[in-house]
């Protein structure tokens, strides 16, 4: 599914990797929501980012588990529950995917909501879409791109939201580059 980086949904319900990709650059995050982008969870992957217990803890993961408790104590990133319909929804979404729960509530909400879905998982993205429609699915490098595009980063941002992305042991580093250049030939063009 190839990515447009001249259009983008602003809200945004976000599974657990895509809250980790976004928060991995500070300036990445902070140009978004100048921009008018909403972020929000559902209360799954609030515990899966924030509460769920794992057997080891790294200074990264540590790094942006403060970064989301900062930006929620300022609004950002809510959580909401789920509420029967969701669940059932989840129930049929099951069925259809080896998913996990995070992305599964993540679609359902963002499907009860009419929100995009944003994920980095490719397997989410094959089921959202065709759970909610293509248009409706995003990603952290799609986010990255139309930033571009819309001008609200310059060059040299792109170096800076690589570094600080994969400081934190991110994987995305390779499509923020990619991205950034389909985004410059698009303006281009346009």
């Amino acid at each position: 599914m190839p990515i447009d980086p001249r259009s983008f949904n602003i809200l945004n319900v976000s599974d657990t990797c895509a809250v980790w990709n976004v928060l991995s650059s500070t300036l990445l995050f902070s140009v978004a929501t100048e921009s008018g982008c909403h972020f929000c969870m559902t209360h799954y992957v609030e515990y899966e980012c924030l509460f769920k217990p794992r057997s080891s803890s790294s200074e990264a993961e540590s790094l942006l588990k403060r970064r989301l408790l900062e930006a929620r104590s300022r609004g950002q990133f809510k959580a909401y529950p789920l509420d029967l319909e969701d669940l059932a929804e989840i129930e049929i979404l099951e069925r259809r995917k080896n998913l996990g729960k995070g992305e599964l509530s993540s679609i359902a909400f963002a499907k009860r909501t009419h929100q995009a879905f944003l994920t980095d998982d490719q397997a989410a993205r094959k089921l959202a879409s065709q759970v909610l429609g293509v248009s409706q699915v995003q990603t952290t490098p799609h986010l990255v791109g139309w930033l571009f595009f819309l001008g609200y980063f310059s060059d040299s941002d792109k170096d800076t939201i690589v570094r600080e992305h994969s400081s934190t042991g991110r994987p995305l580093g390779t499509f923020f580059e990619e991205v950034y250049v389909l985004a410059l030939r698009h303006r281009l063009y346009s």
